[in-house]
């Protein structure tokens, strides 16, 4: 595809011009990137560290997002787990899913983001590293103001994640929900390693309104706790109490890393002046899980074709990116709400729904994450009549 943009590749001395900016090197811009760069476009990735970076995730990628990468992830895999379990205190025995592919399987952000953006260098996007963005200005084109120097560029696709600027000096109010979580990366005794490497789980109400999480690596565990209502709480407190449950004792080495997840999406849309947000700039982290990863590859993935279908007719653009999100993507984000109000904030019922029939919910819900159940309306319909949560959605 050939662009009005690449006639005149320098609109100065020293200022490169872009059809397409994407700000962030996660999972979303490194989507947008490729797609953006498989249709022909000149992209560039504009990451304010150098590749490969630690990145705080609980690096849980579920088998739909990862059925949606057009490459292979061997290499970066840590583990991968047909099953999952979620242990709720009222119960004996742990809800759990088994399937006959990978439920979910472990990444470390650092590997796993660096091998995305590989796969869309090959295609020719370049990556600029070492750039943090300082100000965005709008005319003709948008020049993006960085610690490096200007750039031009047609299009920005936002992709730097729930505290990155871009969405602010575009003109986004802060309107997504934010809730706290900390994590720690834990090195243990090998017996405990060995014990607790056997399954990736969840331990809902072991912090107040919200859950912690055991995720297994190749030689050490990513453990955290996160809550879903944002409030003042001592975070290291419950996770604390959280190794207790876990049965750990003694840890040779651990590292702490707090951070917010975005579990609402922007209230005033997710296109400004040629600037689409994505993953977690866009607030699409998944509110009953707090899994971003997925949703960040599908929605980086689907602003890079938006743009790339229509480069020349930005009003279409926008269009296209926003019915691609309405078809699927923002439907299920307000279902998950109605399920996470549920959990974390109707304990009682939840309880009493979850003892009855907790592993059937389990199943279901299971297949709908992983890709393997339609969210259509009859079964999201049917879900909510059977939990009672009609009264949500008069």
């Amino acid at each position: 595809m050939k662009s009005f943009s690449k006639i005149n590749t320098f609109l100065s001395f020293d200022m490169k011009h872009y059809d397409v900016v994407v700000v962030g090197s996660g999972p979303a811009g490194g989507m947008a990137a490729y797609e953006v760069a498989k249709a022909g476009l000149s992209v560039a990735i504009l990451e304010k560290e150098n590749l490969p970076r630690y990145k705080t995730c609980g690096g849980g990628l579920v088998f739909r997002g990862r059925e949606m990468l057009p490459f292979d992830i061997s290499d970066v895999i840590e583990k991968e787990y047909n099953d999952l379990y979620i242990y709720f205190d009222h119960l004996d025995q742990p809800l759990f899913a088994k399937r006959t592919y990978p439920v979910v399987t472990m990444v470390m952000r650092d590997k796993f983001d660096q091998l995305i953006v590989e796969n869309a260098k090959n295609l020719g996007a370049e990556l600029l590293e070492n750039h943090t963005l300082k100000a965005l200005e709008f005319g003709e084109n948008i020049i993006l103001k960085s610690s490096q120097g200007d750039i031009s560029s047609t299009y920005i696709i936002a992709a730097d994640g729930v505290l990155g600027p871009t969405a602010k000096y575009a003109g986004w109010s802060e309107s997504r929900q934010l809730i706290p979580a900390l994590e720690y990366e834990v090195e243990v005794p090998q017996d405990v390693y060995d014990r607790l490497a056997t399954e990736a789980r969840f331990d809902i109400d072991v912090i107040p309104k919200g859950y912690g999480w055991c995720f297994p690596k190749k030689n050490h565990l990513s453990i955290g706790v996160g809550t879903f209502k944002k409030r003042k709480i001592n975070l290291r407190e419950h996770y604390h109490a959280y190794l207790k449950i876990l049965g750990i004792d003694e840890i040779l080495s651990e590292q702490a890393h707090g951070f917010q997840v975005p579990i609402s999406p922007r209230k005033d849309g997710f296109v400004k002046k040629n600037v689409f947000l994505t993953g977690d700039s866009a607030g699409f982290a998944d509110p009953l899980t707090a899994e971003g990863i997925t949703n960040s590859l599908y929605s980086g993935g689907l602003a890079g074709k938006a743009i790339a279908q229509h480069f020349n007719d930005p009003t279409q653009a926008e269009i296209t990116y926003v019915e691609s999100l309405n078809e699927r993507l923002l439907p299920e984000l307000k279902f998950a709400g109605y399920l996470a109000h549920l959990f974390y904030n109707q304990k009682t019922i939840r309880n009493y729904l979850m003892k009855s029939n907790g592993q059937r919910y389990c199943e279901k819900i299971t297949d709908i994450y992983t890709g393997h159940l339609e969210l259509n309306k009859d079964i999201k319909d049917r879900i909510i009549k059977n939990l009672g949560l009609g009264f949500l959605v008069k």
